[in-house]
């Protein structure tokens, strides 16, 4: 399998800073590209977006990776799994949440691996 399509969901919180680590080194070692995905919801506004974006960007620019950065609005997991036939592996962030907390919020990257047409890389941020 050749990964050089990198779809990365962001939200830009420090959650997701170990998983663009990740697929920066994944890019690295297979001449890949990098798209970083902001899913902007109801609450959400553009300046987040773009500071998210701009963060996997940066840190795809220090290793000389191509980056490309894409903002989509919709409900997070639905529009990550929808995206995901245009590209070859999806590397995302979790918050790894448990119990209570799960059950009432939901998990984004337990949806897009159930619901997405290629692999799925879950990368929990250990800070």
């Amino acid at each position: 399998m050749n990964f050089q399509n990198i779809l990365v969901p962001t939200d830009g919180s420090v959650n997701t800073h170990a998983a663009i680590a990740r697929a920066v080194e994944l890019a690295k070692i297979t001449g890949g590209r990098i798209t970083a995905l902001y899913v902007k919801d109801k609450n959400a506004d553009e300046n987040t977006a773009r500071e998210a974006t701009a963060y996997v960007a940066a840190q795809g620019k220090a290793a000389g990776i191509a980056v490309t950065e894409l903002t989509l609005s919709g409900t997070p997991a639905e529009v990550i799994a929808a995206e995901s036939p245009k590209y070859d592996v999806i590397v995302m962030g979790t918050l790894g949440r448990t119990g209570m907390k799960k059950a009432l919020m939901g998990s984004v990257a337990e949806t897009v691996v159930k619901h997405a047409v290629i692999p799925v890389i879950v990368v929990r941020n250990t800070v």
